[in-house]
């Protein structure tokens, strides 16, 4: 399984690495992966390429990425050329408007990409008292829920709750699920 995960300095791309890589240990698997930071200090692109199998090299290459997970929708449009044919995008959307181009539709279209997009800015307005802080994990459980990644529920939210700081435990508890939710009750 091949993932880029994508996003602006400070969204957590990082810290979802690390719940994938985990999981992956924890199964017995080879992991490999590479973070091209950029200018993430002052908001700039993050791309974390993160592979799972028999690899030999860590960066994904444009057309093989199984799965691209855009915690900024700007991000995600700006990558969509790593996906595969048939892969699949988990995208936090701002913009309902931008995602209806017609040329981004067209892409999509032509390739199969599936496309599980969720409001995450306005979920974690609405859940979190807007602690945008959370939206990794979010979009973690909209993965989860999207059934795209070949994990289990039981297997993501255990490595969420052994990575967290225990001051975000429970409110990364809550927002997982609430991601899940989000994705696997519209389909």
């Amino acid at each position: 399984m091949q993932y880029v995960i994508v996003g602006i300095g400070g969204q957590g791309i990082l810290f979802t690495s690390r719940i994938l890589g985990k999981i992956a240990v924890e199964r017995g698997e080879q992991v490999m992966g590479s973070e091209v930071h950029g200018m993430a200090q002052r908001g700039g692109s993050v791309i974390s390429h993160f592979k799972v199998g028999n690899y030999r090299s860590p960066l994904v290459m444009a057309g093989d990425a199984d799965i691209l997970l855009a915690f900024d929708q700007n991000e995600g449009i700006r990558n969509l050329h790593f996906l595969k044919k048939n892969g699949s995008m988990v995208v936090n959307v701002h913009s309902e408007e931008d995602m209806k181009n017609s040329s981004l539709t067209a892409f999509l279209k032509d390739r199969s990409i599936r496309v599980y997009s969720l409001a995450g800015y306005e979920l974690l307005k609405k859940h979190m008292g807007g602690n945008f802080l959370f939206l990794n994990v979010l979009l973690t459980g909209a993965m989860c829920g999207a059934n795209i990644s070949g994990l289990s529920f039981e297997e993501v939210s255990r490595a969420v709750k052994e990575l967290s700081p225990s001051k975000f435990e429970d409110a990364n508890m809550k927002v997982f699920r609430l991601g899940y939710d989000s994705i696997s009750s519209g389909q």
